[in-house]
């Protein structure tokens, strides 16, 4: 039965009826308006849909209308056109750092952005080579918590942990929790980082946001943080594999089929200093394990010429792999 309530959302409920039924492949026709505005308790007259979509039209939905067989209304335009939507829909499908189940709610909340014929085109699977996704629920919560902090200039709370052998959490420090002052958030390698300054330290680390848990806003105020010429894009440039630790000043020497591979994780802002059939960059980097794996990849056709103590740790990882794989 219509209610007179129902009759004052009329406005209402006839753009939810555009917005989720039309699009430009897709009409209705004012018959069909006015039964789907039934469908909500909502009575109407012909010459009362065409004053409407003049309303809907001054409030700025571009409503338009297909004159061939039928004569209908649609929407033509809206915030996010489909390409877009795809494209997002595709982002989020692919990011490992996004749960399977998270990703389906936001492929979901973005499908409503556009009508139901065409949010059938979002339900797709991106080709990702069977990449994993992330197993941590909260991290959504993570970023939001850890974004707030560093608006509001206040130190981060959290626990950080690795997985066992079980896949159960063993959390760092017997389960203490950390307490840093966040600089800015980091996408990198398809995953998610907070670079924190440590006063403790007086130096700048870094922790995967899905390795944290119980992440909260201190009240306590941030720490000062002043180093000279610090630029926190600049330092996500130079730092590579994110795994945390001081950074070195190193010098690297490859042959010059690697020039892509160099390009692609460095940055085409590297400077390239060519040596005949090899170029040399300066770059401040983590010595990790990931990066020296990354140059044991080149083979003999890149080298590390210093520091030498991360000469000597290539030799060591080197010397240990080939112990490895030469015993009985």
């Amino acid at each position: 039965m219509p209610t007179s309530q129902n009759q004052k959302m009329k406005l209402v409920y006839l753009m939810k009826i555009l917005q989720e039924r039309t699009d430009e492949n897709h009409s209705l026709t004012v018959q069909e308006l006015i039964i789907a505005l039934n469908e909500y308790g909502v009575e109407a007259e012909r010459k009362s849909i065409y004053s409407d979509m003049e309303s809907l039209r001054q409030y700025g939905l571009n409503i338009e209308t297909r004159k061939s067989k039928k004569f209908g209304y649609y929407i033509a335009s809206r915030q996010f056109e489909l390409p877009e939507l795809k494209l997002l829909v595709d982002a989020v499908q692919s990011s490992r750092f996004i749960t399977q189940r998270k990703s389906n709610m936001l492929i979901q909340k973005l499908s409503s952005l556009t009508s139901s014929h065409q949010a059938k085109e979002l339900s797709r699977q991106v080709v990702t080579a069977n990449r994993p996704k992330a197993i941590n629920e909260s991290v959504y919560y993570n970023i939001d918590s850890i974004h707030t902090a560093i608006n509001d200039g206040k130190k981060v709370s959290f626990k950080y942990f690795d997985y066992d052998l079980r896949k159960a959490r063993a959390y760092r420090k017997a389960g203490e929790s950390y307490t840093q002052t966040p600089l800015a958030l980091c996408w990198n390698d398809d995953k998610y980082y907070l670079i924190c300054y440590s006063s403790k330290y007086d130096s700048i680390i870094n922790f995967r946001i899905d390795r944290m848990s119980g992440v909260s806003v201190c009240e306590e105020n941030a720490d000062r943080f002043y180093k000279k010429n610090f630029n926190v894009s600049e330092y996500v440039r130079q730092t590579f594999g994110m795994y945390g630790g001081e950074t070195v000043s190193a010098r690297l020497r490859f042959d010059k089929m690697s020039v892509n591979s160099v390009l692609d994780h460095f940055g085409a802002d590297i400077k390239l200093n060519i040596a005949g059939d090899c170029f040399e960059i300066d770059i401040d980097i983590s010595p990790s394990p990931v990066f020296l794996s990354w140059i044991a990849q080149f083979g003999a056709n890149a080298e590390i010429i210093s520091p030498e103590s991360m000469r000597v740790a290539m030799r060591e990882l080197i010397t240990e792999l080939n112990e490895k794989y030469n015993r009985d």
